[in-house]
């Protein structure tokens, strides 16, 4: 995001920024924290120690909603309401892409190696999948159930990336539409607000039965979270936060932050009254309130708390670390180490540290911010490269022979996932 406006902009400049929505006027440190916290949630959610840490994904959409929206309202902003959506989309893909793509090859070759039978055999059959971003439907119409499901897919956390991706595909077209005339770009805020009422609809209307596995994945049904993300960067809402003095902000991400928290500890999964009926809408909501609230007054004692150095360090790694904690987990089993419960999620928790921390300083970092091995024709070889290594692994990893080996799944114990 770009940085505070320097002292030498021409005054007419500087207040023309100042009109702009918050989230776009420099780097919002409280949210890099916000998103280490999200991840640690995911991290010892999957190693059984916190039942409403798969919350933490919910966080996830709603701060891409707002920082996504923020950034393209900006940009139509400085460029009288033109967005290079081409431009938009090499950056989302700088910054996905090759982390996904090393790290589903990486998972292929190492359960070819160390994993079980089963597991490979389902890693082969959902890669592709994985690597279109469309893993959330390819779940929902193969009926692999979400919550109760045995843990056999080492893709099966990359369901969320696969609805943040189609969001990233839909919504930036709606607001370059929307923003190109005056009258229209108000209508930005009423399009995300109308929109999450439908997908709160559509996820009420679709609950039924005790596997929500269809609405907990599809995109129309988790649609609200991005949008009410949305909704927090555009125009009116900030010129609403902006009436509210910085000290009452502050107290009010404090009661904020205490009512999330409460939420996730009181939280378990499935089996939570009021989830899909509502519930998840309403965590969103408060959510997106926070976000909002914390880029009004980033230094208020909750954003300082939250923009403490190891919380943004979190957050920093936390794409690479979501991408590989899922195949260690499932690799580390308590069959593989000899020992389950907390020993071994000392394991499970500095080896994922490790591993995203690695994705991130070799491969998210390079790419992003275009190394010189990343630019031109050498980074379209790179990419293309990347993307055929995936379809070979896919086709060339033989797949497992389970006949004396195979395993009962219906005994393997069943964990939530996210």
């Amino acid at each position: 995001m770009p940085t505070t406006t320097p002292a030498t902009t021409p005054p007419s400049h500087r207040a023309g920024q100042r009109r702009r929505p918050r989230a776009t006027a420099g780097h919002i440190t409280p949210l890099d924290g916000l998103r280490g916290l999200a991840v640690l949630g995911v991290l010892f959610f999957h190693a059984g120690h916190f039942g409403g840490g798969f919350l933490g994904v919910d966080l996830f959409f709603v701060l891409s909603g707002f920082l996504i929206t923020g950034l393209l309202l900006k940009e139509a902003a400085d460029h009288r309401g033109s967005i290079d959506l081409a431009a938009f989309w090499e950056r989302r893909a700088r910054r996905l892409l090759p982390a996904l793509t090393v790290m589903i090859v990486g998972t292929l070759l190492l359960v070819a190696a160390a994993g079980p039978p089963y597991l490979l055999g389902f890693a082969l059959e959902d890669g592709p999948w994985a690597a279109l971003q469309a893993t959330n439907w390819h779940f929902i119409s193969e009926q692999v159930g979400y919550w109760n499901d045995a843990d056999t897919r080492v893709f099966s956390h990359l369901w969320s990336i696969g609805v943040e991706w189609q969001f990233y595909v839909v919504w930036p077209v709606v607001v370059a539409v929307l923003a190109r005339g005056r009258a229209t770009r108000r209508l930005v805020p009423v399009i995300a607000a109308i929109g999450a009422v439908i997908s709160l609809t559509a996820m009420i209307a679709l609950t039924h039965g005790p596997d929500t596995t269809r609405v907990y994945e599809g995109t129309d049904t988790r649609a609200f979270s991005l949008l009410l993300g949305a909704l927090m960067a555009t125009v009116p809402a900030r010129r609403l936060l902006d009436r509210v003095p910085v000290r009452l902000a502050g107290g009010l991400c404090a009661v904020l932050v205490c009512s999330l928290g409460t939420y996730w500890f009181l939280t378990d999964g499935p089996a939570a009254p009021f989830l899909f009926k509502g519930g998840l809408f309403i965590h969103a909501l408060a959510a997106a309130l926070l976000i909002a609230l914390l880029a009004h007054a980033p230094s208020s004692p909750v954003g300082r708390l939250l923009g403490s150095r190891p919380l943004r360090w979190l957050g920093g790694i936390s794409y690479s670390l979501y991408l590989w904690h899922w195949p260690i987990y499932l690799l580390l089993s308590e069959e593989f180490l000899g020992f389950g419960g907390w020993g071994r999620t000392a394991v499970l928790v500095p080896v994922s540290l490790a591993a995203g921390f690695l994705s991130k300083v070799l491969v998210e970092d390079p790419v992003r911010f275009k190394a010189r091995w990343a630019r031109g024709r050498t980074g379209t070889v790179c990419l293309v490269g990347a993307l055929a290594t995936v379809a070979a692994a896919c086709l060339f990893i033989p797949a497992p022979d389970q006949g004396a080996d195979a395993v009962d799944l219906t005994q393997l114990t069943a964990t939530s996932r996210v």
